[in-house]
């Protein structure tokens, strides 16, 4: 029998690397205790190793930094758990060659998760670790997809009640393509808003029929807002970055959605050292103006 305890710590700590892919230990200690000593942390996830549920790469160079990642056995125990069902679990991340390719940008997209999670709690509002859920897949048809890096959820107010519920594509950018292919992804979140589902032969809307609707309505009451993090590159670099995002957004076929969904830039620096609900954020329509991450374009 394996030795989980299903009600508390080992559950999560599972679930958490399940939704994740990937995490350090200290990404995982400030992810599921950060109250405790890391020490807590470091057995929990040697157990769940023991028990063949999570495995992890040793980088030396790194002062042999420990990357944790799940295994298959342990994706398929956490598949069935309620808090999980239904989300789509990467097929390369229980491998551990393909995590070790894939580990810098998982692990920059972890941290990105920990700068909100950490957010909410210092703020008393709502944004739990399983509330940042990487890689949603989201159909355009034929075969593509829209595949954020991350949906976040957050709730504002004191203890997120009664607050408005935010909801965000995340996009993380490492400075690993050029700007001009990142700024590219704005038209992609466009086609998803406008995208709706045919089947083939399917007749028009008869008059007084209501006419087919947008894919996403039926997970989101609202388009979520998009923001977009970049690593891996200096000021200049940002600021480069975010040029090739707004000029993006000069392509007429575009603003309508520009002006009902917000969509902002910040450099992870940025949002590690102010917190990412401070005005550390550049509408890529106006990148001189910095605003917090929950404005609205009607601001």
């Amino acid at each position: 029998m394996i030795d989980v305890d299903s009600g508390g710590g080992d559950r999560l700590a599972l679930a958490v690397l399940t939704q994740y892919r990937m995490a350090t230990t200290e990404q995982m200690h400030r992810l599921i205790a950060p109250d405790v000593r890391m020490e807590q942390t470091r057995r929990r996830l040697a157990k769940l190793r023991d028990e063949g549920l999570i495995d992890r790469i040793t980088l030396p160079r790194s002062g042999r930094l420990r990357v944790w990642f799940p295994t298959s056995y342990g994706v398929q125990v956490a598949s069935e758990w309620p808090e999980l069902r239904g989300r789509r679990p990467s097929k390369t991340v229980s491998d551990p060659t393909a995590a070790r390719l894939r580990m810098g940008h998982a692990l920059t997209v972890t941290e990105t998760a920990l700068v909100f999670v950490d957010e909410a709690r210092r703020r008393g509002e709502l944004c739990r670790p399983l509330d940042w859920i990487p890689e949603v897949y989201h159909s355009l048809g034929s075969g593509e997809a829209v595949i954020p890096d991350a949906l976040l959820y957050y709730r504002r107010g004191r203890d997120g009640e009664d607050g408005p519920l935010l909801r965000a594509f995340v996009e993380v950018d490492r400075a690993t393509m050029g700007p001009e292919r990142l700024a590219a992804k704005i038209t992609n979140y466009h086609r998803l808003h406008n995208y709706v589902p045919t089947t083939p032969g399917q007749r028009r809307p008869a008059f007084g029929q209501e006419p087919a609707r947008e894919a996403w309505r039926r997970y989101y009451p609202i388009f979520p807002r998009l923001l977009f993090v970049l690593d891996g590159t200096g000021p200049a670099g940002v600021t480069t970055r975010i040029r090739a995002l707004h000029a993006a957004t000069e392509d007429p076929a575009l603003t309508l959605f520009l002006r009902t969904v917000p969509v902002l830039a910040s450099a992870l620096a940025d949002l590690r050292t102010h917190g990412p609900s401070q005005p550390v954020w550049h509408p890529v329509r106006e990148p001189h103006r910095t605003v917090v991450w929950h404005w609205s374009p009607d601001d």
